[in-house]
């Protein structure tokens, strides 16, 4: 059976367990955080600046969103449901009035990760979404790979310089098999950001055991990243990407950033299986 247990900060997955063993890092070596939300952008934007109705307003990476307290408004042990509304902080950095609602559900061996963003506000309004969960694996041994499920022969790789999109490119060679090998220099150069997948799921091993399947259908983005040396894997659904080096610096322009009209809602989420 599996456990969660979260928390207001973030909205944020504090532990995953399958049957009392622990699936999720624990946020202390390394990197601070477990499974942050990204909101309302994805990746960094450039110079931390970005452009809205002709004004200039600035933001850090990935958003705000994961640092901000979410309130709960349900509490159960098989689901965890949080809100985060505009207020007077988030203004100053995005001019959009906002709810965005978090839910965390069990069903068996299962956790389904949804988000919902209703926008409140009398005009369109502008955002990027998506995930950051960490996962306990300790791949320095070479032995943990990322599978995917379907034959993939023209997967785009999204390169990064200082944290901007630089350059994109078809690279077959990351794949083995169909698999990305995960070694201590997979993460050399950021993280890999892939786009064009064919696969709705991707499967972390460990040799040939399974320790999870990721469902992330309707994503078009996918990420893997850790940090060197770290005993953990992030696997990322994502929305959005970061500002390209070249970017014009205007909000809706971003790549493939999401438009809602007023009182419209948008919704996704992924799912991640566990295995023992």
């Amino acid at each position: 059976m599996l456990q969660i247990t979260t928390k207001q900060e973030g909205a944020e997955l504090r532990s995953i367990k399958l049957n009392g063993k622990e699936k999720l890092h624990d946020g202390k070596e390394y990197w601070n955080r477990q499974a942050p939300i990204l909101f309302p952008i994805v990746g960094k934007l450039k110079d931390n600046k970005t452009i809205i109705e002709d004004q200039t307003y600035e933001m850090r990476q990935h958003g705000f969103a994961r640092d901000m307290k979410f309130e709960c408004i349900k509490d159960k042990e098989n689901i965890k449901e949080y809100k985060l509304k505009e207020n007077e902080e988030t203004l100053k950095m995005y001019p959009y009035k906002f709810e965005l609602y978090v839910k965390y559900q069990v069903k068996e061996d299962t956790l389904i990760v949804s988000y919902e963003v209703e926008n409140t506000d009398n005009k369109n309004i502008f955002f990027g979404i998506g995930g950051h969960p960490a996962f306990k694996c300790d791949y320095s041994n070479c032995k943990y790979s990322i599978e995917f499920e379907k034959e993939e022969d023209e997967i785009g790789i999204l390169e990064l310089e200082n944290g901007l999109i630089s350059k994109a490119r078809v690279k077959e060679e990351i794949l083995t098999n169909n698999k990305i090998i995960l070694n201590e220099n997979s993460f050399e150069n950021d993280a890999i950001i892939m786009q064009n997948i064919k696969s709705n799921k991707i499967y972390l091993k460990e040799d040939e055991k399974t320790i999870l399947e990721f469902d992330f259908t309707g994503f078009p983005y996918l990420a893997i990243w850790s940090k060197k040396g770290a005993p953990f894997v992030c696997i990322e659904p994502w929305y959005n990407i970061a500002d390209h080096k070249e970017s014009s610096g205007i909000f809706e322009e971003k790549k493939k950033i999401i438009g809602i009209n007023p009182k419209e809602k948008f919704k996704c989420k992924y799912k991640i299986k566990f295995y023992e």
